[in-house]
């Protein structure tokens, strides 16, 4: 809370310094002016991943530009809601708080102003505040060779940060509240410091969300800070800073999700017992099913005593500069610094120690002719990490959720703790490095993702577009980076000398694509790239493995992609169409650090109409998923292996215990926790000049939760409505009702299916926000 009121209170100030000084200009807003929000990407410009101020046509890509309008009317809150309107964009629940975008059935990068952001550990960070943001493009497919080799490559979002204004002042108050005690409270702020050379932008935020679930909730206050010059007009410089802190829950959802708890809501209840008898969690625990109970949905994996929080702050500086007629340049700077702790009942420890990033990179854009531009870029990255991690004596399979809250608890035994090394009092992590104390011959320690690494990356990139003739677009590129990583224990055994290993890699990448006019409104387009990618751990930190090395698989991930497509953009008409197909193949890291090889094929369109009065918009997804001839695994085999046959009425238990860490043999499986298919319906129209109405819809085809797919979620759907009235020029008041029909719907917990056959997640019923916004 002592955020939101620094961030109100800055706000504040300036808001009084600039009345103080000036009277302030009333933002006009007519009726027809508020229908007429950019609900179409149609003529959206692009800046960052493949040059500056393009159009959608200009793109080999499949790409769908988010505007603040098109946020504001989605209701668009976290990353996963991106569904809503871009299509091949079903995630997971990310534990009840999503970091990263998954694209085309893997988890996407994140970028900011065209420069990796810090996140989550296989998708487990930290949530993303929306506060700093004025439009979001979602790009498909592996990150270009302007932004370099990262970790995540089935598509990626770059965030675009709000921008100052220099001409006039406007502000923006809104304030919101909803089911379950949700609130939040947003003041953004424009003005001029010198009329058309510079202004500053303060935008704050605070929100306080109850939860429908058990022992959870959601606080954050994010403070972020802009200022624009413009100091000729060859020369522009933006510079920004973030400072975000969160309070959430670590949301497992549901445990033993059998085919009845997914049709019926019906859960198996009894408490796993170890094979030593005792009844805390443990691997190999077996439950004798004691019964079978409508369980409800809000009643999931959480404790009242867990601690889960994060503090980043993050700043961007982005430099342009016309040097002549053929030479521009661009400077991009950004520095991020993250701080987490979580420690759970359930013995999960994931604790950053502090993270640092640093990133600058120099682009140099050189017009040779009319028709033939090159791309020069020098990019230097530096990231620091110290954190502590233990998950390997989770066990989630063997609580009882109809229980007392102690059954979901796991007090470490002797044994267990003399695997790990106490942080502090009470808190025992992994060690960063394998020691063999007893000279046995085997490594004495659990190891988890605990490291303090460094690394430092320079990469080299050259583009070259060709304007051939006006029908006629190609662009290459190519990329290298050269990787220098340190890591080393930061908490070795006492008695120990810490393990440490630094290895030299050189990565890269290229891409190639052809952009084809057929007609004036209709291009088709090839594209195709292949890069090498990197396998991190949590905050892109680096660690060893059991041999006290890096390993150099984590460095040798291929990545290609192949895709073709079609984009219709007609000047005269209000409609914006495009379609894909794709084949990409790409390298999921696994929980236990090791990379499964993932092919995917599939198309993916979506259409928009903008009109004066009324707009709609469509997207249709279809993707085979498949292991590519590689092995994969989860953390159990198969649902019934917790359970004995004590109660062949209930459940043909196989009494297999569980959690039971299977590998599978290579395969070309399909991959479980994608629907093959997924159908996204967006639109709005002007009911009166005050009043309008909207909608959404989006289906998903049924799938296998898990990898042998005994358990499916079913055809889903879910039917959203908003309605927005708007009493003068300055003030409105907004009404969204999520899921009208309170479908029962589920999604899996994590990406990469490995809690397949032991999480799901219960999705929110049916709930309402009431949003009121004033202009000034």
């Amino acid at each position: 809370m002592k955020y939101a009121f620094l961030a109100l209170s800055i706000c504040a100030s300036f808001t009084s310094v600039v009345k103080a000084n000036n009277e302030i200009e009333v933002i006009q807003v007519s009726a027809e002016k508020l229908k007429a929000h950019q609900l179409s990407p149609k003529d959206a410009k692009i800046s960052g991943p493949f040059g500056d101020d393009l159009s959608l046509s200009d793109i080999a890509r499949a790409i769908t530009p988010i505007s603040s309008d098109m946020i504001e009317q989605l209701n668009i809150t976290t990353l996963q809601d991106i569904l809503a309107v871009t299509p091949n964009s079903y995630a997971a629940s990310g534990f009840g708080a999503p970091s990263l975008p998954t694209l085309r059935g893997q988890l996407g990068e994140l970028y900011q102003d065209g420069v990796r952001r810090q996140a989550g550990n296989n998708g487990f960070g930290i949530p993303i505040s929306f506060n700093a943001i004025e439009q979001i493009d979602v790009v498909k497919g592996a990150p270009p060779v302007l932004l370099g080799t990262s970790q995540r490559n089935g598509g990626f979002v770059n965030l675009h940060s709000k921008t100052a204004n220099t001409e006039t002042s406007q502000g923006k108050a809104t304030i919101s509240a909803g089911r379950w005690d949700h609130y939040s409270a947003q003041l953004d702020y424009s003005a001029p410091i010198v009329q058309g050379e510079s202004g500053f932008r303060v935008s704050a935020e605070h929100i306080d969300n109850g939860s429908f679930y058990d022992y959870a909730g959601f606080q954050s206050d994010s403070l972020f800070a802009a200022v624009r010059f413009l100091p000729d007009d060859k020369t522009s410089w933006d510079l920004n800073f973030e400072l975000y802190h969160v309070e959430f829950t670590d949301n497992a959802g549901i445990n033993r999700p059998t085919q009845a708890l997914i049709d019926n809501g019906l859960y198996i209840t009894g408490q796993g017992v170890q094979p030593n008898g005792s009844t805390v969690p443990g691997a190999g625990a077996i439950v004798s099913p004691t019964g079978q109970v409508m369980l409800p949905r809000n009643q999931v994996l959480t404790d009242p005593d867990n601690i889960n929080d994060a503090t980043t702050y993050l700043f961007h500086s982005v430099y342009k500069r016309q040097l002549n007629n053929q030479l521009s340049l661009k400077n991009i700077t950004y520095f991020q610094h993250l701080e987490r702790e979580e420690i759970a009942q359930n013995s999960f420890v994931e604790i950053i120690d502090g993270a640092d990033t640093v990133q600058n990179r120099t682009e140099l854009n050189y017009q040779w002719a009319d028709n033939q531009n090159t791309l020069f870029a020098l990019d230097m990255r530096y990231n620091k990490v110290k954190g502590f991690s233990q998950f390997t004596t989770e066990a989630d399979s063997p609580i009882d959720l109809t229980g007392p809250i102690e059954n979901r608890r796991i007090p470490l035994t002797a044994e267990q703790q003399a695997r790990l090394v106490e942080l502090r009092p009470g808190v025992f992590v992994s060690p960063g490095g394998q020691y063999d104390i007893n000279n046995d011959g085997n490594g004495d320690f659990s190891l988890s993702d605990t490291t303090n690494s460094t690394s430092v990356q320079t990469g080299i990139a050259i583009q070259h577009d060709s304007q051939w003739t006006n029908q006629l677009r190609t662009s290459v590129g190519y990329r290298i980076d050269y990787y220098d990583v340190k890591a080393s224990d930061p908490i070795a055994p006492q008695g120990q000398i810490a393990a440490s290993d630094n290895i030299y890699e050189t990565l890269h990448s290229g891409q190639a694509s052809i952009n084809y006019k057929l007609t004036p409104a209709l291009t088709s387009y090839m594209a195709g790239s292949y890069n090498q990618a990197t396998s991190n751990s949590m905050a892109g930190g680096n660690v060893l493995g059991s041999d006290n090395k890096i390993s150099a698989q984590n460095f040798a991930t291929d990545n290609t992609l192949a895709e073709v497509g079609l984009k219709y953009a007609p000047a005269d008409s209000a409609w914006y169409v495009d379609g894909a197909l794709f084949n990409q193949r790409r390298s999921l890291r696994n929980r236990d650090g090791s990379n499964t090889g993932i092919r995917t094929q599939g198309f993916e369109s979506q259409a928009f109409y903008d009109a004066a009065n009324y707009w709609f918009s469509v997207g249709y997804s279809y993707i085979d998923a498949r292991y590519d001839n590689s092995a994969s695994s989860q953390g159990a085999k198969q649902v019934s292996d917790i359970f004995d046959n004590s109660r062949p009425d209930i459940i043909n238990g196989t009494a297999g215990g569980a959690p039971n860490f299977t590998a599978f043999a290579p395969s070309t499986q399909r991959v479980q926790g994608i629907p093959e298919q997924s159908v996204s319906v967006n639109g709005g129209m002007s009911i009166t000049p005050q009043w309008d109405f909207g909608l959404g819809a989006i289906y998903t085809k049924s799938y296998p939760l898990d990898y042998l797919a005994t358990v499916y979620i079913r055809d889903q759907y879910t039917l959203n409505l908003n309605s927005r009235y708007v009493f003068n020029e300055q003030m409105a008041l907004r009404l969204d009702i999520t899921n009208v029909t309170n479908q029962d719907n589920w999604r899996p917990v994590f990406e990469g299916g490995y809690f397949g056959a032991t999480l799901v997640y219960p999705e929110l019923p049916i709930h309402g926000k009431l949003t009121f916004t004033y202009n000034f």
